[in-house]
């Protein structure tokens, strides 16, 4: 296909409640969209970074600049191109996943809308609903942070992640475990603690836990594998996980038994498709993270979760969980899942009215 327009539009969405994590408190996101044209029809993306560079290098005016004066021109400069060339075209542009993961989510969009095809089946899903968490950011006291659990439980929640970070952790997981005894419970420290804090994270085995997330700097791959090799609660590395490269390495080093698949933060949804299938074929268990998107984005987190590798309850939540207001159709919690899109590519419809109510602004690129 070829590039005919392209728009970015920033869209400033308030989240239902404000989400605190160890690296910072957020209260609305700013939502980073992709508009293409091409010659074979339209597509919309979002990358999804952040507004500062705290959860990992990249930011929301970055990642717009990156894709309007580099990534945009360097598939202009190519003409005729397939979705499947498009990790090739951006190797020249070092880092930047969530830009490039934007730019490739609309094109994929426009190019299996053409073929009639869901995302889903394009990348190899293999269920009809994926099976959905919800993660509870830091909270005020322990008590706001039980009836916030017991909120989402009440909604129909059957795996809740709680953020930790030293001075919120230990304490917490005992008052929430004793208030939901057979809650599946996981907890993600966002690289919140340093070796000195092995002891403390090895008492997390008291709380029958799915996994600790997380836990220590993303280079920080030994580590990792010092308190993988001393606990029974499984670890999980996130931020860590940065390409098909840097999972093998966690993967060789012993660092981690499950890997969490992030579309913004592996440079797409293909190269995500790429660390599953690694982990896959090694038995390394993945399941997928979510980084507070729009409907667009958690469309292609749930294609991306339908993957038969994909066997822990994704972060993707209900659009109500973080947004009054989507700009697209609602995606509904039933029975702890969400539906996989029917329509083809990403199966959503984008509301150009929601976008416009929002504040959403556009620009422009090609």
């Amino acid at each position: 296909m070829k590039l005919e327009a392209v728009e970015t539009v920033r869209v400033p969405m308030p989240l239902v409640r404000p989400f605190r994590t160890s690296f910072g408190l957020q209260v609305a996101r700013d939502v980073l969209l992709v508009h293409v044209r091409t010659d074979v029809g339209e597509g919309w993306g979002e990358a999804a970074a952040h507004a500062e560079p705290y959860y990992n290098e990249e930011f929301v005016d970055a990642s717009q600049l990156v894709i309007e004066r580099f990534l945009v021109p360097a598939i202009v400069a190519r003409g005729d191109f397939h979705s499947s060339d498009l990790s090739e075209i951006f190797r020249r542009v070092k880092g930047y996943p969530a830009a490039k993961a934007g730019l490739e989510m609309a094109l994929l969009d426009a190019e299996l809308r053409a073929a009639d095809e869901r995302l889903v089946d394009a990348l190899g899903g293999v269920r009809s609903a994926v099976a959905v968490g919800v993660s509870v950011g830091i909270t005020s006291s322990i008590d706001e942070l039980v009836a916030t659990v017991d909120g989402y439980v009440g909604d129909g929640y059957q795996r809740v992640k709680l953020k930790i970070e030293p001075g919120f952790d230990i304490e917490v997981l005992t008052a929430v475990r004793a208030a939901f005894p057979d809650l599946a419970l996981q907890v993600d420290a966002n690289a919140a603690y340093t070796s000195s804090d092995l002891e403390l994270l090895r008492r997390c085995d008291h709380f029958n836990l799915l996994m600790i997330e997380q836990p220590f700097a993303v280079d920080d791959l030994e580590t990792h594998a010092i308190l993988a090799a001393s606990m029974a609660t499984p670890i999980c590395l996130d931020e860590s996980i940065v390409s098909l490269a840097a999972t093998r390495r966690a993967l060789d080093a012993a660092a981690c038994s499950i890997v969490n698949l992030k579309v913004g933060r592996l440079g797409g949804v293909l190269s995500a498709k790429a660390v599953h299938d690694f982990c896959f074929e090694r038995g390394v268990a993945t399941w997928c993270g979510g980084m507070l998107e729009s409907g667009i984005g958690r469309a292609t987190n749930v294609a991306l979760a339908a993957l038969p590798g994909c066997v822990y309850p994704g972060d993707i939540s209900a659009s109500e969980r973080y947004f009054s207001q989507d700009v697209t159709e609602p995606f509904i919690l039933e029975n702890s899942t969400l539906a996989v899109p029917r329509g083809p590519g990403l199966g959503v419809t984008v509301d150009l009215e929601a976008i416009r109510t929002l504040g959403g602004i556009s620009r422009k690129v090609f």
